[in-house]
């Protein structure tokens, strides 16, 4: 495809200042700074018709000025200071960072845009673009819904000209996800590697993890059957690890009071997620100074097999440490048994515990080689702009 600027340019759409919380901060950061790295022309734009999620508040607000102020001297920390537009494309939404008439040409010029998360609607103005993919970072839920003839779900995705996905398992064996009317090419999440250079391990570091402890809303019906969204059924099956082992566990998850007790009486040290992300350093050294990571994964993604791997446990093998997260069918594409440990019950999860404390140091090298050869940006990023012939 021959660009129609110096150097091809890409508009990253996503999620950026709508949730602004480090983990969020980290996923967009990993996109713009690896395109850089490659010799692109990244841009990011948020230009929804959906209100901002405010932290403080706990709830959305059309007044986007606080997220602005919390995320904007991130960008321009990296050299991104006049490479973002915000506007709020609602009654009484406002611009920061380029003006409409620069969004607007942005649009016009742009070779490539990238909708992470599928989060910005495209209308007739962001058709001009020759290229506009569809990178799904949460699969099932969309696949069924097209299956099912979701008139507004396959509207959306009928308006990109390409559609990845991080559920590498589609259209495999055992993968129970139909995949009919669209192309999608697996790819999987970019990390930026200097952003995750290994710390020395804290004497009593533990297996930690940063989750949405309940989630609603977006459980979904196929084939008779319910398949859920939330991650505190799958915790629960595993409530008593720590008394398996001599190892410390720790849960960054917002808990209700009755489970906040049950998750110490199984002695989990659980601490507050929300302070740990509003501080991409804290965020930062939240993973690098674990131990390791242990999580669990969407039922939906477990039974259905689609091969979802996480963005932050692929920072946790950056920063050089093991992981051990449920398997969604992410086995079939990425190395385990040192470094990365895929698990279906408690056998699997001691038995990875055990490996890792006999050659600690060793599974920490794997983790850190795990990443640069299968989640570097430049490689990830690469491949897809291969496949757009950019």
């Amino acid at each position: 495809m021959l660009s129609r600027t110096a150097r091809p340019k890409i508009i990253v759409f996503g999620i950026l200042f709508w949730y602004p919380l480090a983990g969020v901060t980290y996923q967009f950061l990993h996109f713009l700074l690896g395109l850089r790295k490659l010799g692109y022309d990244p841009y990011y734009v948020e230009d929804s018709a959906r209100w901002i999620y405010n932290p403080n508040l706990g709830d959305s607000s059309p007044d986007a000025r606080q997220n602005i102020d919390a995320v904007a001297p991130i960008l321009k920390a990296h050299g991104l200071e006049e490479r973002w537009a915000f506007r709020g494309h609602y009654e009484g939404g406002q611009c920061y960072g380029g003006t409409e008439a620069q969004i607007a040409e942005l649009y016009a010029t742009a070779d490539v845009m990238i909708n992470v998360t599928g989060a910005q609607e495209l209308r007739e103005e962001h058709l001009r673009c020759p290229v506009r993919v569809y990178l799904e970072t949460d699969p099932v839920v969309s696949q069924i819904q097209i299956d099912q003839g979701d008139k507004n779900t396959i509207a959306a995705l009928d308006r990109h000209t390409h559609h990845f996905t991080y559920g590498e398992n589609l259209g495999c064996p055992d993968c129970l996800l139909p995949v009919g009317r669209y192309h999608w090419r697996p790819t999987r999440q970019p990390v930026l590697l200097d952003l995750w250079q290994p710390l020395p391990v804290l004497p009593g570091a533990a297996y930690n993890t940063i989750a949405t402890w309940k989630n609603v809303g977006r459980d979904i019906v196929f084939n008779g059957e319910t398949y859920y969204w939330s991650k505190d059924r799958e915790f629960l099956k595993f409530i008593d690890l720590p008394q398996q082992r001599s190892d410390k566990f720790e849960l960054a998850a917002g808990v209700d009071a009755p489970t906040y007790h049950r998750l110490q009486t199984n002695l989990w040290n659980v601490v507050d997620p929300v302070h740990i992300s509003r501080d991409m350093q804290r965020y930062n050294h939240y993973i690098r100074q674990s131990r390791g990571e242990f999580s669990v994964a969407k039922d939906q993604n477990i039974r259905l097999k689609s091969g979802w791997f996480s963005d932050r446990s692929a920072c946790y093998l950056a920063a050089g440490r093991p992981v051990i997260n449920q398997e969604t069918g992410f086995s079939h594409h990425l190395p385990t048994g040192r470094g990365l440990f895929a698990f279906q019950n408690m056998d699997d999860i001691l038995a990875a515990v055990d490996t890792i404390n006999k050659d600690y140091a060793g599974n920490c090298r794997a983790a850190q080689e795990i990443a640069v050869e299968y989640f570097a940006a430049d490689k990830v990023l690469k491949n897809v702009l291969d496949q757009l012939g950019c």
